[in-house]
C-alpha cells in the first residue's frame, strides 16, 4: 500500500437499521488503512445521522441526492485514495485485504462482487449476472463499491452531482482512463427491492430507465420517473442488471 490513505465516502437516508452495521464492518479494519470517514445523510428522519456521528464518522448534511452527496463528501476530505459505499452495505471477510491489494497494483479502479442478502436462486442468478458484467465489460454498478485514487476520479471530472444516473456516468467517464477491476470480495446489498418487486420485474424497469437516459432523458424525468413507481423519497439509484 506504500503508506496511501483511504478516505470512505457513504450517502445515507433513512438507514439508520443498516448504517451502524456497515459502520462497524469499516471500525473491525487493520489501523491506519481508513483516514477519513464521512457520511453524508441527505435529510433522514429516522436517527440515521446521529448514529453515524456515533460511529465515529464526519456527518454532512445536504439534500437528498446521491451523485450530490457523494460530491460534498468527496470534497470534505483529502485521502489520496476513496471508498464510496451505499449505506446499506456490508463488507465481508478479507476486505481490507483486497484493497490493499487493489491500492499497491498499478492505477485502476476497483469494485466489490454483489451479493444480495436473501435466499433464492433468482438472486443467485443476478449475482453472476453482475459479476460477469464487471468482469467481461467493466462496467461495475454503484452499489457494488467503487475504490479509486482520487486523482484518477479528479481526471474523470469528479461526481457526477446527478440524482439518478450518477454511477453509471461515473463508470463510463472513467472507463476512457483507466481499467476499471474486480476486488475479488464480494459487497452483501439489501435485498429488499428485489424481493419486494421480483429479480426480473425489477432488471427490466432498470434496463427501461437506462435506455431512455441513452435516449436523452434529463436526470431529473427518470428519477421522477423512478421514485414515482418506488414510493420512496429520490435516494436509491436502479442499479444492477
Amino acid at each position: 500500500m506504500s503508506g496511501a490513505s483511504l478516505a470512505v465516502v457513504v450517502p445515507s437516508f433513512n438507514e439508520a437499521a443498516r448504517l451502524p452495521l456497515l459502520l462497524a464492518d469499516l471500525a473491525a479494519g487493520p489501523a491506519g488503512l481508513i483516514a477519513e470517514l464521512v457520511v453524508v445523510d441527505g435529510g433522514s428522519r429516522d436517527g440515521t445521522a446521529q448514529l453515524a456521528g456515533l460511529g465515529g464518522a464526519q456527518v454532512i448534511h445536504t439534500t437528498a441526492s446521491r451523485g450530490r452527496q457523494l460530491q460534498r463528501g468527496v470534497a470534505a476530505t483529502t485521502a489520496p485514495w476513496l471508498l464510496l459505499l451505499h449505506a446499506d452495505a456490508r463488507l465481508q471477510p478479507r476486505w481490507p485485504e483486497a484493497l490493499q491489494r487493489a491500492m499497491a497494483a498499478p492505477e485502476a479502479a476497483w469494485a466489490f462482487d454483489l451479493a444480495v442478502q436473501g435466499p433464492g436462486l433468482p438472486l443467485r442468478l443476478l449475482e453472476f449476472v453482475v459479476r460477469l458484467r464487471s468482469q467481461l465489460r467493466q462496467l461495475p454498478y454503484g452499489d457494488q463499491g467503487l475504490l479509486l485514487p482520487r486523482a484518477l476520479l479528479e481526471r474523470g471530472g469528479g461526481i457526477p452531482p446527478l440524482p439518478l444516473m450518477e454511477d453509471l456516468l461515473l463508470v463510463q467517464r472513467l472507463q476512457r482512463l483507466a481499467p476499471i477491476r474486480r476486488l475479488g470480495c464480494p459487497l452483501q446489498v439489501n435485498g429488499r427491492r428485489w424481493q419486494r418487486q421480483g429479480v426480473l420485474a425489477t432488471a427490466w424497469r432498470n434496463a427501461q430507465l437506462r435506455q431512455a437516459w441513452r435516449r436523452g432523458m434529463s436526470p431529473q424525468q427518470l428519477a421522477d420517473r423512478y421514485y414515482s413507481s418506488e414510493g420512496a423519497t429520490p435516494l436509491i439509484s436502479p442499479e444492477c442488471d
